[in-house]
């Protein structure tokens, strides 16, 4: 066992329940009590170990990226302080102590992905998404890495239909391949500016810009509010919220830990 130790609360379980909720995802796939994923072309298996975590294979290139895709930079404890000032969150984040929220390591899959899920259930986007990666994507022993922005940029509009996507949604991945931003100055950019610079981008609005902040450049103040899934959890747990984004104020500086709590305890709280 390679062992890495990870910021305490932490539960593996519940902080991967994304993994396994929608469908299989072929980049980061649960298998056998498991997740794994490919990171700089070596498949790597992480597994629950008391304390922390097994990485195999773990080193200086798998470690951060480890840590990236399972949110473990997100700080939980001013979180959960500002929590329990609210009596709503507070029996949430009591409920679902130790989630840290996954994030996309990687940016133009994470823009991928909101392409695939535009206006269909997460089910449907899981679907396509994965015949993408298992068509394009170099092949691991278990897992795929995401096909890569210049494997796709060669594609046609019909290699992309063929797999579920729609024709427009083909050529926003087409576009987006062809000419991508500049990923590390995008990173740089404050909130307003990361997304004026994707809503500019043809097919990325202002729901893709809110989710690339929140689960890849995990921004604290990230509130996806245009998102189905949060709007039906506010309602659910806070009626009296009528509109949307300016309700998310009231989890200032933590927009983004609340959002993941809300729709992860929407799922999971009964």
């Amino acid at each position: 066992m390679t062992f890495l130790s990870v910021p305490q609360p932490y539960d593996f379980e519940v902080s991967t329940e994304r993994f396994r909720a929608f469908g299989i995802d072929l980049a980061n796939l649960w298998h056998e009590d498991g997740l794994h994923r490919v990171v700089d072309g070596l498949e790597v298996r992480i597994e629950a170990a008391s304390g922390g975590l097994d990485v195999q294979p773990l080193d200086a290139a798998t470690e951060p990226a480890v840590r990236t895709l399972l949110g473990l930079e997100f700080d939980l404890d001013p979180f959960y302080r500002f929590a329990h000032g609210d009596p709503v969150l507070r029996l949430i984040t009591d409920s679902l102590s130790g989630f840290r929220p996954p994030l996309a390591p990687d940016p133009f899959e994470a823009l991928v992905g909101s392409v695939t899920a535009q206006q269909v259930s997460l089910q449907s986007a899981f679907a396509v998404r994965s015949r993408l990666i298992a068509r394009y994507g170099e092949p691991a022993e278990h897992v795929y890495a995401f096909p890569t922005p210049e494997r796709i940029a060669h594609l046609r509009e019909e290699d992309l239909t063929s797999l579920g996507f729609s024709r427009r949604k083909s050529e926003y991945v087409l576009g987006l391949a062809r000419n991508p931003p500049d990923w590390e100055e995008l990173s740089a950019l404050a909130d307003e500016e990361v997304k004026l610079r994707i809503v500019s981008m043809r097919g990325f609005g202002e729901w893709s810009a809110d989710w690339f902040l929140a689960r890849h450049l995990a921004r604290a103040r990230a509130w996806p509010a245009g998102d189905l899934g949060l709007v039906k959890a506010v309602a659910r747990f806070y009626p009296e919220a009528t509109d949307i984004r300016a309700f998310g104020e009231r989890f200032d500086p933590f927009q983004n830990l609340a959002a993941h709590y809300l729709l992860t305890g929407a799922r999971m709280l009964t």
